[in-house]
């Protein structure tokens, strides 16, 4: 029988979502802003992949778009009637992190196609779970998962 302790930590669905929100329009911004200046588009996915990152390490509870979410709109909210495991969400936020990193690259190494392809990944990934509830790095999370070694067994 598992245990409730045993079980992975848990957040309100609409917390991730509204973050999928905020990242969408900083993406968008991205692929605005980089018709005009590649140098400005990367600033801003190299911000974005920051955010990421601390969302793949740190997880919702301490990604700085869940922390306004906490903040200023749960407050203003009913409690939560349905919740989401974490660690898909924390891998979903590492897959962001591949993309605007490979952005990144794209746009600091005189390659805009490829900054803004990457950067379109991940605005499409964003804007999937943002509108339709649908998040593609929890989709694949399970199928990862499996390939993780679980651990050896302790010699008797």
């Amino acid at each position: 029988m598992t245990s409730f302790s045993d079980s992975p930590p848990r957040v309100d669905v609409r917390g991730p979502r509204f973050v999928a929100w905020v990242t969408t329009g900083v993406l968008v911004a991205v692929l605005l802003v980089a018709t005009v200046s590649p140098v400005a588009a990367a600033i801003l996915i190299g911000l974005q992949a920051v955010v990421f990152a601390i969302g793949a390490a740190a997880g919702p509870a301490k990604h700085p778009y869940g922390r306004i979410y906490a903040a200023f709109v749960a407050p203003r909210l009913g409690p939560p009637t349905e919740t989401e495991p974490v660690p898909p969400l924390r891998f979903a936020q590492a897959l962001g992190f591949v993309f605007a990193g490979v952005s990144l690259l794209g746009f600091a190494l005189g390659s805009p196609i490829v900054g803004a392809v990457f950067a379109g990944f991940a605005l499409f990934a964003a804007f999937l779970n943002a509108a339709f509830g649908v998040c593609l790095g929890c989709q694949i999370y399970p199928l990862v998962a499996r390939f993780r070694r679980s651990p050896a067994p302790a010699p008797n």
